[in-house]
């Protein structure tokens, strides 16, 4: 789970070791970016030239992936992870009040991290339990039938270390 770990800080010498752990593979540059992301908890700007150079792409191509897909982050997250979706199934059933009630009480918009490094939310387009929705994950946890409370509990849960609860897959109910 990306939070549960403790992500090396930023080394030039790591990031290029692990550039060229993943560099021989065929159509490197995913894999590369995700072990520098699980290496440091995000691929930090300065990666993306040592990336370019290694691979022979340019910069831009670097820059381009790293932006597009929403699981790649160039910014360090925060200590606990919020994933809330979007897709059809979950906005049926309640997603608009959890995304409003998230954004809300947490202060920033999806793709932020709130100010003290505290909390990222973030928005997914499928978590794959269309039929316990509205769904989130919550550190890589997943959680169905998800409402406000429950949400305001996972994260207190995990900001405080208290995963006893957090981590079962419990249909939205208190265990």
């Amino acid at each position: 789970m990306l939070n549960e770990e403790q992500h090396t800080p930023w080394s030039q010498q790591v990031a290029l070791e692990t550039i060229g752990a993943h560099a021989g593979q065929r159509g490197p540059l995913l894999p590369v970016l995700h072990a520098l992301q699980e290496t440091f908890g995000y691929v930090d700007p300065r990666a993306v030239p040592l990336v370019a150079s290694a691979l022979n792409l340019s910069r831009a191509d670097v820059h381009g992936v790293l932006t597009f897909y929403s699981d790649l982050r160039s910014t360090p997250p925060g200590r606990v992870r919020v994933q809330v979706c979007r897709g059809e199934a979950c906005q049926s059933v309640g997603w608009h009040g959890l995304a409003e009630h998230a954004t809300s009480s947490l202060g920033i918009d999806f793709g932020q991290t709130t100010a003290d490094g505290s909390v990222t939310l973030d928005e997914v387009f499928c978590l794959g339990n269309c039929a316990l929705g509205p769904t989130v994950t919550v550190d890589g946890h997943l959680h169905g039938r998800v409402r406000t409370a429950e949400l305001d509990r996972l994260v207190h849960d995990s900001a405080s270390g208290d995963r006893t609860r957090s981590d079962i897959l419990n249909g939205g109910e208190p265990a």
